[in-house]
């Protein structure tokens, strides 16, 4: 592999997007090494990797530079990776999100300098067009095992040919959002909020994407301002809706200033109670999580935010700043994982990703079945192995650490939830219940016996 990379030296690249138009060019803000984390390593551990030894964490848990809003990680690791791959950048570059954005790793000659693509990578990336391309930002390319194509967060964004294997069952818009669109960019599929898609840009793209018909394609522009006018008069001409969500696409690539006119507008309608952004933006662009995005934000309170997270590779020193940078900012914090095949699928793994985000404020709030786009077989596991991995977390760790797992239903049905058996049956007065070990016990309802 060669070890460096001229910074910029993809923008005249054919057939890749570029970075949102009309961007601000806001200062990053000051970047800090962080040569250790060692309190903040600790924190993210399992109880049982910590030491015998190792006194408790004090209450200032983690370091300074994490607790500055001012001052951006730049941890070990994406140091070392930036100074083999991008020398000529420093940290004020590396810090801020638009140079992020127009460094992304967008062909297979360029992946191929930082890791050991397989043959199955680079057939799939050469023979990819149109939706859903690669595009990987730099920061998320420094977590890539180089030598491991199995890898599971590299499985989650490098193409391989398994993709272009379209099932049964499988279509473009499983969930038919299309069909429960009124205006353009709008989905009103529950009485009383909508979804709001506002952008088809994302940073990073997720070979799963739900959306993939839809995003990355930079040929046909769907969302202006245009658009989003006829979005926000549909609100506003529906009182039913009490909930916006905002999602794309990722809401949080929009310049600060596009993003406020659009939330600046959905706050002055009386009926919208409160507003959420759905984004992976805090774990693959962590840069973008900023002072003046946060500043921003803290104006359009009651303000959620569902964040997707993958896998417990993620929870970086970055990721921890960046959530911490929302959560002090008075923003809720919710996690979306979708369950997939040979990444996530394994107690273990779902209840050291669980456990690392209630480390950084975050709840994890939904397990998502994957859902069938084209090309997404190799990616779906048996529901079976989904509520087998919630039976494994509930009443094996804490309540506020188990998700909601959920089949969003073909065809737009929603979101239908999926437990265990934990009712077993009844005896005369009593309900039988079955608890996380196994054991049956008894509660008396002889008002439920008819």
């Amino acid at each position: 592999m060669k070890d460096t990379l001229r910074v910029d030296s993809q923008s005249d690249l054919p057939n890749e997007e570029s970075e949102p138009p009309s961007e601000e060019k806001e200062p990053p803000g000051k970047c800090s090494t962080v040569p250790r984390l060692a309190e903040y390593d600790r924190i993210l551990r399992s109880p049982s990797e910590v030491p015998a030894n190792s006194s408790p964490p004090q209450r200032n848990v983690f370091p300074r530079s994490i607790e500055s809003r001012h001052r951006m990680v730049v941890s070990d690791r994406s140091k070392s990776f930036r100074d083999r791959f991008f020398p000529g950048a420093s940290d004020a570059d590396w810090c801020d999100w638009h140079w992020q954005l127009r460094n992304r790793i967008q062909n297979a000659s360029v992946l191929a300098r930082m890791v050991r693509l397989s043959e199955d990578e680079v057939n799939a990336i050469q023979r990819h067009s149109g939706n859903l391309p690669l595009a990987i930002t730099p920061y998320y390319a420094s977590l890539l095992d180089p030598d491991d194509p199995l890898q599971p967060i590299r499985r989650a964004v490098v193409p391989v040919c398994a993709e272009y294997n379209r099932c049964e069952a499988e279509a473009d818009d499983p969930l038919d959002e299309d069909r429960d669109s009124p205006v353009p960019g709008i989905v009103h599929r529950y009485p009383d909020r909508v979804l709001f898609l506002v952008t088809d840009y994302c940073s990073t793209y997720c070979r799963y994407c739900t959306r993939s018909r839809m995003v990355g394609d930079r040929s046909t522009r769907r969302f202006d301002v245009r658009q989003w006018e006829r979005g926000i008069e549909y609100i506003e001409n529906t009182p039913a809706i009490r909930d916006v969500l905002l999602s794309g696409g990722d809401p949080l690539t929009l310049s600060n200033d596009r993003l406020e006119w659009l939330l600046s507008r959905l706050r002055r309608i009386p009926h919208v109670e409160f507003i959420r952004i759905g984004t992976k933006a805090p774990v693959v662009l962590p840069q973008r999580i900023n002072h003046g995005l946060t500043r921003m934000l803290k104006r359009y309170h009651p303000l959620w935010m569902s964040i997707h997270f993958t896998h417990p590779d993620e929870l970086t020193p970055e990721v921890a700043q960046a959530c911490a940078n929302l959560a002090d900012a008075g923003i809720p914090l919710g996690s979306q994982t979708v369950l997939l095949s040979g990444i996530n699928d394994r107690v273990e793994t779902m209840k050291r990703l669980v456990h690392g985000l209630l480390k950084i404020r975050v709840k994890p709030y939904y397990l998502y079945q994957c859902d069938p786009i084209p090309g997404s077989s190799h990616f779906r596991t048996s529901v079976e192995k989904g509520i087998g991995i919630i039976q494994g977390l509930r009443g094996h760790t804490t309540g506020y650490a188990v998700p909601n797992y959920v089949i969003d239903a073909p065809g737009g049905g929603g979101k239908i939830p999926l437990l265990p058996e934990y009712v077993v049956g009844r005896d005369g007065d009593d309900l039988l219940l079955r608890n996380y070990q196994g054991g049956i016990y008894r509660y008396p309802d002889p008002a439920g016996k008819s």
